[in-house]
């Protein structure tokens, strides 16, 4: 065939490829919740040790959840990895993630990160996050445990590389997160509030008010006697329990009573220092604290992103 007859088939609408051998067609209830239909798998309430951190050698422990979300790659949630770092002192572990954010809540230790000539020095309580393209090297000067965040899955899913530093690396200190949630903790109107928390915000992140444009980071304190009213939202929440006492506890179901407003046969989840778990889309979830101690919470979730896209829908039972 020559070139000539190949142009007049193009433009005839005439191609040599099958295009359409790919191409399926679904009556629209059969394809419309495949969730509901076991297409897509739905998202467990996982639970993850801090045994597998909390001792030996210099790590990174990926919180793999593949195998249910049917990925070809890690990933904790269907855009979030988690991880748990463990850095011995004097050792140093260098992270390089096709990430558009990085967020790391120091769990113990003292240490520092060298990022583009420049050094963070970071120790226990400490929130650290770092936008794409950074290559990072992470030293102890004392042994330390990191619990890291990555929206490594989202771009693996798109099929796309970070390329676009969306804000600069920022530090979060213990220091300050404490004093404004004993601040909020502290109001008047503190008993009244159904969740007493404080959200982490970049100032280049206006509209969402999140810490990065993808990522959403709260510092929770659930008091003694608290039995928080359930809610819900449609981001995962991947939470680290920063610290609680045997006796506090989460609450996740799907359904509510109408009369009493509470999880109908819930999976309650027990809290333990240094623990995370998986609190899936879309459920009603609860915290109760019945020990004699506050316990701290730290949800993680790609809520800047559906913030963004207008998804969020936090919906809570004394409106339901």
């Amino acid at each position: 065939m020559t070139i000539n007859e190949k142009q007049a088939n193009l433009s005839n609408g005439k191609v040599n490829k099958d295009c359409t051998k790919d191409a399926l067609f679904y009556e629209y209830t059969t394809a419309a919740d495949p969730i509901g239909s076991g297409i897509i798998s739905a998202i467990p309430p996982k639970e993850f040790s801090s045994e597998l951190y909390n001792s030996g050698e210099t790590r990174i422990v990926k919180l793999d959840l593949s195998n249910e979300l049917k990925t070809e790659y890690p990933a904790t949630s269907p855009s979030l990895l988690a991880h748990f770092i463990r850095i011995n002192a004097n050792d140093s572990i260098t992270t390089q993630p096709n990430a558009t954010s990085e967020l790391y809540y120091i769990i113990s230790g003292i240490g520092h990160t060298e990022l583009n000539g420049e050094i963070i020095t970071w120790k226990k309580g400490d929130f650290l996050t770092l936008p794409s393209g950074s290559t990072s090297r992470h030293t102890a000067t004392e042994d330390a445990t990191i619990y890291y965040i990555l929206d490594t899955p989202l771009l693996n899913y798109l099929g796309v590389k970070a390329t676009e530093t969306r804000f600069k690396p920022t530090l979060f200190t213990a220091e300050q997160a404490t004093a404004k949630l004993e601040e909020v903790a502290n109001a008047p109107d503190a008993h009244l509030k159904n969740r007493i928390s404080i959200l982490l915000n970049n100032q280049e992140f206006k509209q969402t008010l999140t810490i990065t444009h993808v990522l959403w980071a709260m510092f929770g304190i659930v008091p003694v006697g608290s039995n928080q009213a359930a809610h819900s939202h449609k981001s995962v929440a991947l939470d680290f329990v920063a610290y609680a006492a045997p006796g506090t506890y989460t609450l996740v179901g799907d359904k509510i009573d109408p009369v009493t407003k509470k999880i109908i046969d819930p999976v309650r989840i027990d809290w333990v220092t240094g623990k995370a778990f998986v609190t899936p889309p879309g459920l009603w979830h609860s915290h109760h604290n019945e020990s004699e101690e506050p316990a701290f919470i730290i949800p993680i979730q790609d809520a800047g992103l559906q913030t963004y896209l207008r998804t969020l829908d936090i919906q809570f039972t004394h409106y339901v």
